[in-house]
């Protein structure tokens, strides 16, 4: 036990002495986050934190003062990309029930936390990280309201060492007034919702209860629940509204409007574009679900989730993408080529980047930390060979977490590695 000990302390501190360590990252292209970009950049991290940020041809620096510097030239910098709204690190293999832990028994938990089931050794977290995801909001599912989410690294020796915000919001799944059957395979007619009604007004007295409960002034038995629900109502947590459709969009905005909801987020939002003056007027942020998907209308045009990102960009509509459904934890690694398809249909290549960096640190209230490389912020920065948001060009060589350079290899690449080496074949 003695000796454990010993290595945790000596492990500790020599983390915390490369935290300690002054770094210039010099020459590199630099993708602030913001949309600016430096095309011959100097960037050091000191203390874990970014505390220069310079275009190296209008400053001159003394080097010495620097204790590694890393001459970057040809390369690509960008901040860390974000993944929100994700069962990462809440599901190991989606067929093994055992390892799924996103979701609780009943309809209505908004005191449920994400945070505390956050596993830090997940295998899935080695392959993203080292695509270049380095903040994840993991998100509750299932129910009326899931639960309460967290923001988490990517990487840390636990979920308490990983948050970097803890509990930033309570979603909620509104009702549906038409009921998608089928799947995309075989999709099936749909139907009108005769519920639906019933369930929003369930869902209304829920809120009804928890505002009296947060009126309260001395409560005399606590409600863990109600407890949950003071954030929401106090404006120090976002409420996140899962929908796709305008009907619904149009009835969550205005129920968000009934309780006097101070920062409601759309996820999913489909149908978003049809209706952008009212979020704009509303300050909704829409969370953006995953670009490489069909539209359920088959009178739809097919690239419309494409084009989806550009319809809310032209009507200064603030947000990110993301990546809800099949598979979602491990194909969060793509985040990055998401933002590459929507670059594609309208978006500049800076404004999809912030749809995965700035926008998304924005939203979720941590933009001051993370989100863009400025000075003060946490270095959480990547560096790519190439251009971050496209498949061929991306790849991942070097990347920090507050100033703590990461390990970048995981199974996959060790696997990759082994059958090359063994088949003789070279990249």
């Amino acid at each position: 036990m003695t000796k454990f000990l010993i290595s945790f302390l000596l492990l500790s501190t020599l983390l915390s002495a490369q935290n300690k360590k002054h770094i210039l990252l010099k020459n590199a292209v630099a993708h602030i986050g913001n949309g600016e970009v430096i095309e011959n950049s100097l960037v050091s991290i000191k203390d874990g934190k970014i505390d220069l940020v310079a275009d190296a041809r209008l400053i001159k620096i003394d080097i010495t003062r620097f204790d590694t510097t890393i001459d970057l030239f040809g390369k690509h910098i960008y901040p860390g990309l974000i993944a929100p709204n994700c069962i990462l690190g809440l599901q190991e293999a989606e067929s093994v029930r055992q390892t799924s832990d996103y979701a609780e028994v009943g309809e209505f938990n908004p005191h449920i936390r994400s945070l505390i089931a956050y596993n830090a050794e997940s295998k899935i977290l080695e392959t993203v990280k080292t695509n270049g995801v380095l903040y994840t909001q993991s998100t509750p599912r299932d129910g009326v309201i899931s639960g309460m989410s967290s923001v988490l690294a990517t990487d840390g020796w636990n979920w308490e060492d990983a948050v970097i915000r803890a509990d930033d919001g309570v979603h909620v799944n509104f009702p549906k007034s038409i009921q998608r059957r089928g799947w995309w395979a075989e999709p099936q007619p749909s139907d009108k919702n005769n519920k639906y009604t019933e369930q929003v007004n369930e869902l209304s007295t829920f809120f009804e209860n928890a505002l009296a409960y947060y009126n309260t002034a001395n409560v005399t038995e606590k409600n863990l629940r109600f407890e949950a629900m003071k954030g929401i109502f106090d404006g120090s947590k976002n409420l996140y509204i899962h929908s796709d459709y305008v009907k619904d969009i149009i009835g969550a905005i205005n129920f968000s409007k009934k309780f006097n909801i101070k920062k409601m987020v759309l996820v999913g939002g489909k149908d978003s574009y049809k209706i952008t003056k009212m979020l704009r007027e509303n300050n909704v942020a829409v969370m953006v679900n995953r670009l490489h998907d069909l539209p359920d209308l088959p009178e739809a045009e097919t690239d419309l989730l494409y084009k989806l990102p550009y319809l809310l960009q032209k009507d200064s509509v603030m947000f990110c993408l993301q990546n809800q459904g099949d598979m979602e934890a491990m194909n969060a690694r793509n985040i990055a080529f998401l933002a590459g398809t929507a670059a594609a249909y309208g978006l500049t290549k800076e404004q999809a980047l912030q749809s995965v960096t700035l926008n998304t640190a924005k939203i979720l209230g941590i933009d001051k930390l993370v989100g863009s490389i400025e000075t003060g912020k946490l270095a959480s920065i990547v560096v790519s060979e190439g251009d971050i948001l496209d498949m061929k060009t991306n790849k991942i060589i070097l990347a920090y977490i507050n100033g703590r350079q990461l390990n970048l290899n995981n199974f996959q690449l060790d696997l990759y590695k082994k059958y090359s080496n063994k088949l003789g074949i070279k990249e």
